[in-house]
């Protein structure tokens, strides 16, 4: 068995050669979710629950890297994809958890997906420039969902790193 890693070819080429208005988005989004209202380890850690949500590989790397240059303990990165029954997270950041899965999961038929009651509990854990950042780091982990799953990047430790082939 050949176990010599494949050569990583992505999808496309990098979105933002074609719209460099990319960069500014993402620099916008970036700015918005940066005011300090909620952890940045609070934002990776759902960021990197929405990448094993989506099931794509840049995005888990990506924010699992993130997590470990803030700090992050393993069982803290790993139990991620079992948060429910893990004993490391806090209130706050399991309400946080439970919102990522509320949004990027379909919703059971003729139920919504962000309850009423798991707002409250997120309205309990978060100010409202809180919750604002918050839902806005969930759009913006989805607008990278999209470049991740069409485009197929090459998993990357650092945004700094070649990302597209």
């Amino acid at each position: 068995m050949d176990t010599t890693p494949a050569t990583h070819i992505s999808r496309m080429a990098n979105p933002t050669d074609f719209v460099p208005e990319l960069a500014d988005v993402s620099a916008a989004l970036f700015r918005a979710t940066g005011n300090r209202s909620v952890p940045r380890a609070t934002m990776s850690l759902v960021h990197l629950r929405a990448g094993q949500i989506v099931g794509n590989t840049y995005l888990t790397v990506l924010n699992t890297a993130f997590l470990r240059k803030a700090g992050e303990t393993e069982e803290r990165i790993t139990a991620v994809s079992s948060w429910q029954d893990a004993p490391y997270f806090t209130p706050a950041e399991r309400a946080a958890l439970a919102l990522v899965e509320a949004t990027l999961q379909p919703a059971p038929y003729g139920r919504e997906r962000v309850t009423d009651e798991l707002y409250a509990e997120v309205a309990e854990h978060y100010d409202e420039k809180a919750l604002a950042t918050l839902t806005i780091a969930i759009g913006q982990i989805n607008f990278f969902i999209a470049l991740a799953v069409i485009g197929k990047p090459a998993p990357v430790s650092s945004l700094a790193d070649e990302q597209w082939d």
